[in-house]
């Protein structure tokens, strides 16, 4: 699950260090789609924002040509031409002592359990005290890489297990298996209402911007509003009168998509008041936590799977509503 890239932050590239080359060729099916959207899908790991500030400042080429205009239609067989430099914003990001849970860590990269509260990557209004200033602060490689090896995102109050990359070579090739689907991602989840019904249930509608309030995601009709195509496996573990305890298997990760999905289904996340939750006991962020991350080990190809228990706030929300829950509903294949 992904917080959105975008921020409104005014920012020029800078300095004199040589800048990265990446080229590419227009696919067919990117025929007559915009061009930021083109840059966002050929370099991901990067922010909308970012990409945008190098085309203003001149650093995107189509087929030979500066290309500032993110809205531009390309064609198959367009050559584009960009040139990741640094900028203002990405050299202000700052090495922090911080601490950081590592659950597993080799030459290549690392697997952290992100405690809610805290930012996955600096933004307008968090320009600290983030996990990328704690990565920078703890080991010098992530200095030389793109948002210090983060390749994918936990929303600020949903806690859980993240893989960060230590080296270029890992960190492309876990932004290739992350968009293969090949990076299996986990999370427990308490929400409103009793279950009611089969226990298993796959959602599969797409999210979207709500074109209504901008701060919030929601289910959009695709040939009506803008959005991507979004699938959630949703298990009942365990239900009572106030609500359910449920485990979800994400197969995309769009930003919110849990918290919109579960609330799409009637089941809005206990504390999520974005999206029809209430606050109840000590739970005062959204109840969703990364349990489970598992993904062939990039370099050396062997099966990895991790698990984190779950944290203090969402136990005693458990307690409180009488749901029940053990380690065992961790490791139970789903």
């Amino acid at each position: 699950m992904q917080e959105s890239d975008d921020d409104n932050e005014p920012d020029n590239t800078v300095g004199d260090e040589p800048a990265e080359v990446r080229e590419f060729v227009v696919s067919r099916e990117q025929h007559q789609v915009r061009l930021d959207k083109v840059l966002a899908d050929c370099v991901p790991e990067f922010s909308r924002s970012y990409l945008q500030q190098l085309q203003a400042a001149g650093a995107v080429e189509l087929n030979g040509k500066q290309a500032a205009k993110p809205a531009a239609k390309v064609a198959a067989g367009d050559k584009l031409r960009v040139e990741m430099r640094p900028t203002q914003q990405s050299q202000a990001f700052k090495a922090e002592n911080l601490p950081i849970d590592v659950v597993y860590e080799d030459e290549h990269l690392l697997v952290v359990n992100k405690p809610a509260g805290l930012v996955v990557h600096p933004a307008a209004g968090n320009w600290s005290g983030t996990l990328l200033n704690a990565l920078l602060g703890r080991d010098e490689q992530a200095r030389a890489l793109p948002r210090a090896g983060i390749v994918h995102r936990l929303d600020k109050d949903t806690s859980g297990l993240m893989v960060v990359a230590r080296s270029r070579q890992t960190m492309d090739a876990l932004v290739r298996m992350i968009a293969a689907r090949e990076v299996s991602r986990q999370y427990l989840a308490i929400a409103h209402r009793p279950w009611v019904g089969a226990r298993e249930r796959h959602v599969n509608v797409p999210i979207g911007r709500d074109p209504r309030n901008r701060l919030r995601m929601a289910v959009v009709e695709l040939d009506r509003n803008p959005g991507k195509t979004a699938q959630t496996d949703i298990s009942a573990l365990d239900s009572v009168d106030e609500g359910c305890l449920v485990r979800c298997t994400l197969h995309t990760g769009r930003t919110h998509q849990i918290r919109v999905h579960m609330a799409s289904v009637h089941h809005p996340l206990l504390a999520d008041t974005l999206y029809g939750g209430s606050s109840v006991g000590a739970m005062h962020r959204q109840a969703l936590h990364a349990f489970r991350l598992a993904f062939a080990h990039p370099v050396t190809g062997k099966e990895l799977v991790f698990y984190a228990d779950l944290p203090q706030d969402m136990r005693g929300a458990l307690d409180l509503w009488g749901l029940r829950y053990n380690a065992d509903m961790l490791t139970t294949p789903g």
